[in-house]
């Protein structure tokens, strides 16, 4: 969501920062170019391992079947592609769909090494505009990525845009704590670990500070399901994961 223009154009924030909106693009792509080497490691090392926890609760919510088109927007190094690869099956396909051509370059390592071939497909594309058919797949999933997108709203009205009838959306991110005394043991975590372990493992401090603050920038539970709901999105209901730490939500198209 971008924030009022003021005398030098419209803004939005980067983090912490206030910056212009034509910026926040390239300010991101920054970012993914720098820690795209280092970025599964670092989710396991930042969340415990829990993130694949969260990753396999949302595909089971998903429904994916045998044979169906399945596309991962901001798919990046293909963690959630490769479990819905499996679900599809070789009369399947899996989309993963990533503006950051560095992040896409990992992802087709990895899945290449550890054997998935066949049924998945990359394309670099911005998640505001995404480059395919009006009513194409059966699912859609953006995984730890809406909270990088400039313009949300954009994004997640392309996505109902190539969503089919019948089908469903997920929507993985980080969200608010719904019990104070963990948000404020979660905002110390963030604030002083993240950093240290961006600065003691992947060599870059100032990325992972830009991904702690930009948790903090995401809307919460209810404005998200808001917003899923303006984009079109119908039946959005959400689930809070480790004590809404990430919340997962989910909306259909009718």
């Amino acid at each position: 969501m971008s924030s009022p223009k003021n005398d030098n154009g419209p803004t939005t924030h980067f983090g912490y920062r206030e910056v212009p909106e034509s910026a926040k693009r390239g300010l991101v792509a920054e970012v993914f170019h720098s820690v795209a080497d280092r970025y599964d490691l670092m989710n396991d090392l930042m969340s415990l391992g829990v993130h694949r926890l969260w990753k396999q609760f949302a595909l089971g919510q998903s429904g994916v079947r045998r044979g169906q088109r399945v596309l991962d927007v901001a798919g990046g190094t293909g963690d959630m592609a490769a479990r819905f690869a499996a679900r599809v099956g070789p009369e399947g396909t899996v989309t993963i769909a990533d503006i950051n051509d560095s992040m896409l370059a990992v992802g087709r390592g990895r899945l290449a090494d550890r054997g998935h071939a066949g049924n998945i497909e990359f394309v670099q594309a911005d998640a505001e505009n995404l480059p395919f058919p009006a009513d194409y797949f059966d699912r859609i999933c953006i995984a730890f990525g809406l909270r990088n997108v400039t313009h949300q709203d954009r994004a997640l009205a392309s996505m109902f845009r190539v969503l089919r009838p019948g089908g469903a959306a997920l929507v993985l991110e980080f969200s608010k704590p719904v019990f104070e005394p963990l948000g404020k043991a979660y905002d110390a975590y963030s604030f002083t670990v993240l950093p240290w372990l961006g600065k003691t493992v992947a060599q870059d401090e100032g990325s992972y500070r830009y991904l702690a603050e930009s948790i903090r920038k995401h809307p919460d539970q209810e404005t998200l399901k808001t917003m899923m709901e303006q984009a079109g999105f119908e039946r959005v209901h959400y689930f809070n994961l480790s004590g809404g730490i990430v919340a997962l939500h989910k909306g259909y198209k009718f």
